[in-house]
């Protein structure tokens, strides 16, 4: 099982201290705290995107390809590249060579976004926004699939003859996850293609993210592509930790007070009985985070929400060095504990390109017997 965090870019004043950081300070503190993940043993950094203040990260291709000059380990990947929003030939391009820059070490979760006047910005109709996804979706798996590209829709201008360059890594294309909150929609197009599927349900009930998780899990095995519990499934999830619970939850408090997305809303008691947020010591996130199973079944990767709201640099590394010395660890263990054998891993590079090495090796062999 694959554990990392997510980004989403956010420049909030520190309201214990009135400090808000510029663009290139928040750039370079995310930049310190990608590569702290690698260091504590963390398997993926996802980096979302957007093009409205109070956040700074409108191209996470550009922040993720200095990281792989940075790293060696790591799995960079994005917290929702925007595909209704984006043309898919530069995604199909910019993403092939981050696959080249970085070795194979990236992969990318695909959504609509969460903010309606990015539509118009770049030309596109928010009331077309699931077909927007699907379209241009179906347009992006062929790019990377097919050598020579003949394309023709409603949301772009047609393809005649063209080759996305530079072709995929090995001949394998990046994995894709569908991130989605709340469209059903989104998580047929994950199971139809055999995809993964994200549910980032850190503002949601448990009971929301039960339901679209297990839709998308028999649609999955409605299209042949495996049993239910073999789909590919990732969450995620927000901590703030002290060792002790009452000062993680005093020092925490007032963050989540003025929080950009929730604050001035319910109580942060409310918040974290009601949706997967834990403010405690090491020990309740372990707990907390290992109930997750208990209503999505085995999954394959958990991201966790930890530098937003202002918190400071300094703040931040501390909650890394606790998630990778002291949680992460014991959650690695604990959910491999009677994880049916044949519930597949997280898919990386490395797994998909042996996959195709065996279906071609079969496909020769099933060629020779005829």
């Amino acid at each position: 099982m694959q554990f990392g965090i997510f980004s989403v870019g956010d420049i909030t004043t520190d309201p214990t201290t009135g400090h808000t950081p510029t663009d290139a300070s928040r750039l370079n503190d995310v930049l310190t705290i990608a590569q702290h993940a690698e260091a504590v043993g963390l398997d993926v950094f996802a980096m979302g995107e957007h093009h409205n203040p109070p956040f700074f990260p409108s191209s996470p291709v550009a922040i993720n390809s200095y990281l792989a000059a940075k790293t060696s380990t790591i799995i960079l990947s994005t917290a929702t590249t925007l595909i209704t929003t984006n043309d898919p030939v530069r995604i199909a391009e910019e993403y092939a060579m981050l696959q080249h820059l970085s070795g194979g070490r990236m992969d990318l979760t695909l959504g609509r976004g969460n903010t309606g006047p990015v539509y118009p910005w770049f030309g596109e109709d928010i009331r077309q926004g699931i077909p927007l996804a699907l379209e241009k979706y179906a347009l992006l798996r062929k790019l990377w699939r097919e050598d020579v590209v003949d394309w023709e829709g409603q949301f772009r201008t047609p393809l005649q003859g063209f080759t996305s360059t530079p072709r995929p890594l090995d001949g394998v294309p990046p994995f894709i996850w569908h991130g989605s909150i709340r469209s059903p929609e989104i998580a047929e197009q994950a199971a139809f293609y055999g995809d993964g599927f994200f549910s980032n349900h850190i503002f949601w009930p448990a009971s929301h993210t039960q339901k679209m998780v297990a839709f998308y899990r028999q649609r999955f095995e409605h299209y042949g592509h495996g049993r239910a519990d073999q789909a590919i499934v990732g969450l995620g999830g927000q901590v703030f930790m002290r060792k002790n619970s009452q000062d993680a939850v005093r020092e925490f408090r007032p963050y989540f007070d003025n929080a950009p997305v929730y604050g001035h809303g319910p109580s942060l008691e409310d918040f974290t009985s009601q949706t997967p947020l834990t403010v405690g010591s090491p020990q309740e996130v372990i707990d907390k985070t290992l109930g997750f199973r208990d209503y999505v079944g085995d999954y394959q990767r958990q991201l966790f929400l930890m530098d937003h709201a202002g918190l400071p640099l300094k703040t931040v590394l501390e909650q890394l060095d606790l998630l990778g010395e002291e949680v992460v660890p014991v959650l690695r263990r604990e959910f491999a504990k009677n994880r049916p054998a044949d519930v597949p891993d997280a898919p990386t590079h490395s797994s998909l390109q042996a996959a195709g090495a065996s279906a071609d090796n079969a496909a020769l062999a099933d060629s020779e017997v005829k």
